[in-house]
């Protein structure tokens, strides 16, 4: 799942203008009733095919992965949208415009046949203020829902169906440099609405199976205490995707953060998370005063593999095979 994809959404003056236009060209292709009756259906199509698409290119979000579906959630939360809900209420009423623009095409259709020519133009151009009406009754929702996509359109490439490992920790600690150093994470980054840095997500592959490495900065580097609402549920969206969660610790206090503070941190992440948690010390090669299940320093590359190999093990992901029956 990702909203990248989602194609940018019309404005209904926009919509309107392609309408008309081209329902001009089809009348002029043809004469009399034949005429009006191609522009009320070249418009009312146009009107409610694009419409119907701007609903139709959106997931079923009750069918989204609970991952993304509290980190869309959280996301809009920080904009004019407020959330999936109200997202929902936008694009039904989008679908409504579309349906109403069927309706009309309908209507007019049929009265427009048993007419005269002269009041046949008439009604085609009554229809047409209809349609316009209908198209402009919707235009704040198709402003709400562009803003969405905007919005959720730079959320990160996770696969909720790969294995995943957050890693987690004060800044300074090491953690960008160690998910840089083992995997091809530098190019692909994202930023979140409600963070100051982003998101670094990288990959690494082991016996033909894709580990991804999610690297939060400006959600699981502080307490949750210091997290507002939006970046809570975000953090909860995280628990959903960890298959294993890596914490790095830095005995050193070269980050710039006291020992007792980074354990404190990481007894509040224990307990947010059901996966299992790997604890390793970083910057080993100047201090392992403290007790961790690894020690490691991503600057000489001591003990980098181990902690590799560690995360893995965490995960415990198997493959699927076929089925041989």
């Amino acid at each position: 799942m990702h909203f990248e994809d989602l194609p940018t959404t019309p404005r209904s003056e926009e919509l309107v203008d392609k309408a008309f236009s081209r329902a001009a060209r089809a009348g002029r292709a043809k004469s009399g009733f034949e005429a009006q009756e191609s522009m009320l259906q070249t418009a009312s199509n146009i009107l409610s095919d694009n419409l119907g698409n701007v609903v139709t290119s959106w997931p079923d979000f009750e069918t989204v992965d609970p991952f993304y579906y509290e980190l869309a959630d959280a996301t809009l939360a920080d904009t004019d949208v407020e959330g999936i809900d109200e997202l929902r209420q936008r694009l039904s009423e989008v679908m409504w415009a579309s349906r109403q623009c069927d309706k009309i095409r309908e209507e007019y259709h049929s009265r427009i046949r048993n007419s005269d020519l002269e009041t046949a133009r008439k009604l085609r151009k009554q229809a047409f203020a209809r349609l316009a009406d209908v198209t402009e009754q919707v235009e704040d929702d198709l402003l709400a829902i562009s803003e969405a996509r905007d919005a959720l359109k730079i959320l990160p490439d996770i696969r909720a169906d790969e294995p995943a490992i957050v890693v987690a920790g004060y800044p300074n600690v090491g953690k960008s440099s160690f998910v840089n150093s083992v995997t091809n994470a530098r190019n692909e980054t994202a930023t979140y609405p409600y963070t100051t840095t982003g998101i670094n997500v990288g990959h690494l592959e082991r016996d033909r199976i894709r580990y991804q490495l999610v690297d939060t900065p400006g959600l699981l580097d502080r307490p949750a205490e210091e997290r507002n609402a939006i970046e809570a549920q975000a953090v909860s969206a995280l628990t959903h995707l960890a298959d294993a969660v890596l914490v790095m610790v830095d005995a050193s206090g070269a980050c710039g953060y006291p020992l007792e503070d980074q354990l404190e941190l990481l007894a509040d992440i224990e307990s947010q998370f059901d996966a299992p948690v790997v604890v390793v010390c970083n910057k080993a090669d100047r201090s392992t005063d403290v007790e961790a299940d690894h020690y490691m320093s991503v600057e000489t590359g001591e003990g980098v593999e181990e902690v590799v190999d560690a995360m893995i093990d965490a995960v415990g992901y198997e493959a699927e095979l076929p089925f041989e029956g």
